[in-house]
């Protein structure tokens, strides 16, 4: 059994039109289960951690068939609570060539955003562990999720668990305001953080200069400042930056930083073709804990953070289904796509 991990989030349904379909268009939707933490909970018990992943989730089927989807993937369900009364839901519009994806979430007065502090034991949970990672996205669902996200990060600290956190924005959750706020306080006891081109500036205020993310154009000198701005202000171990250069919905370049108080790492560019984006991020975050928990030097996690997921952009679904040896591969220059025999 490799290393214990704990990730505390939401875990939606997620509906999406067939294929490359408008939602005005379906008659039909594919139906899948995932959500932040829950996406970095997967990609790391198929590396083969000890992968635990904390939530609420309604008692009824729809609740356990969420639970059922995690355990496929050997996911430890055994510290998830159970009560309110719907799971959250969230409809994706895949995007092609120049047309976005959009998403339209359900999600109000869901089980997790119900959760209150008491609720969890975490001194039980962090027993044993060495990581702990959240999202932005969890706190951002009401107060008492915020206040659940508090106590689970001083409890965490309190055992000498490794805290990270995925900054994770969302303006249809919450405001700049109200996530600088929350996230300001959690983040005296978050270890490492990860954050994308606008996380940083959105919730923190910290900005990489010359760079625009709706034209693509990134300054890699102004991402290494807002990394050293976030190490610097929050006294973190290590700030890593996925970077993403958007030349559609159906292409981008691909790629990350990562600072350590010492050396800024910059991964190697993967031109990705995509087939689903969703989880992208957090098969990076995925990626990251498991290289730095197997022991990897900074720039060799950085390269295999960014190698899967690069992966994660060619599986259908919120959940990155690769092992680490396939990961390992590609991080190590096989990326020819050629037919394995």
């Amino acid at each position: 059994m490799g290393k214990k991990v704990v990730t505390f989030g939401e875990i939606m349904l997620r509906l999406s039109p067939p294929g490359y379909e408008r939602f005005v268009q379906a008659e039909k939707f594919n139906l899948v289960y995932g959500g932040g933490e829950a996406n970095v909970a997967v990609s790391l018990a198929n590396y083969g951690l000890d992968s635990y992943f904390v939530t609420k989730t309604p008692q009824h089927e729809i609740g356990q068939a969420a639970v059922n989807h995690l355990r496929r993937f050997g996911v430890n369900t055994a510290y998830i609570a159970r009560g309110g009364e719907r799971l959250g839901i969230y409809f994706l519009e895949m995007g092609a060539s120049q047309r976005p994806s959009k998403v339209i979430y359900d999600r109000d007065h869901s089980a997790i955003a119900q959760a209150q502090p008491g609720e969890f034991d975490w001194d039980q949970i962090f027993t044993g562990a060495e990581w702990f990672h959240f999202t932005g996205i969890t706190p951002a669902l009401g107060d008492g999720p915020a206040a659940v996200t508090l106590e689970a990060v001083k409890a965490a600290k309190a055992k000498g668990v490794k805290v990270s956190v995925d900054l994770n924005y969302r303006k249809k959750l919450w405001s700049q305001e109200k996530a600088n706020q929350v996230m300001g306080g959690l983040m005296d006891y978050v270890d490492v953080i990860i954050a994308n081109e606008e996380d940083a500036e959105k919730v923190f205020g910290i900005k990489a200069a010359s760079t625009d993310v709706t034209t693509g154009k990134l300054n890699e000198a102004g991402y290494r400042q807002v990394a050293k701005e976030l190490a610097d202000r929050f006294g973190l171990e290590k700030v890593a930056i996925t970077l993403r250069e958007s030349i559609s919905a159906s292409d981008n370049n691909w790629s990350a930083l990562l600072y350590d108080h010492q050396n800024y790492y910059r991964s190697r560019v993967y031109n990705v073709h995509i087939v689903d984006r969703v989880g992208g991020g957090d098969s990076f975050c995925g990626g990251l804990i498991y290289a730095l928990l197997a022991g990897k030097s900074a720039e060799e996690a950085l390269e295999f953070a960014v190698a899967a997921s690069c992966l994660k952009h060619t599986i259908f679904g919120d959940f990155n289904l690769v092992s680490a040896g396939e990961v390992q591969s590609l991080a190590g220059g096989d990326a020819s796509g050629r037919v394995q025999r």
